[in-house]
């Protein structure tokens, strides 16, 4: 029979280590070999959908993870909000509010790289994730050629 101290010192353990495991790291190890710390790189992540394919959906992938790296550097957003109010005879008011956001990016990214690429086909999606080295991000100010 285990005593309830030793029990409870074992479950203590096995619940920091799963905290530390779950905890988010600064750096991450891409499929390529490399260590990708945030310190040095942005990082993005994509998610594609399964249902055209797997070529489309790594490329859809990709595609969203380089535009969320984009997006940390520079993006506009406009948001456009509508509230209508509907009043029907012999029926309560009902109210309906639609918001559209637009996001656009326009930067040019430089030494992007996919590190890491994960297909679910049970959850029918795919992930990618996008490093870009904080050294390539151009000031506006400055008219740089690559």
């Amino acid at each position: 029979m285990i005593r309830p101290a030793v029990l409870s010192g074992a479950l203590l353990v096995g619940a920091i280590v799963l905290v530390a495991s779950l905890a988010p790291s600064e750096e991450r190890r891409g499929a390529d070999g490399g260590v990708y710390s945030e310190q040095d790189y942005l990082l993005g992540v994509g998610q594609g959908e399964m249902s055209k394919g797997v070529v489309v959906c790594q490329r859809v992938s990709e595609l969203a993870a380089r535009a969320d790296v984009a997006k940390q550097i520079r993006v506009l957003v406009k948001e456009h909000a509508m509230d209508r109010v509907r009043e029907r005879t012999g029926h309560a008011l009902e109210q309906d509010i639609e918001i559209i956001r637009e996001e656009e990016v326009k930067e040019l990214l430089y030494d992007v790289r996919i590190i890491e690429r994960k297909i679910d086909p049970v959850g029918g999606v795919c992930t990618s994730m996008a490093a870009m080295p904080k050294s390539r991000i151009l000031d506006p100010d400055k008219k740089v050629t690559p």
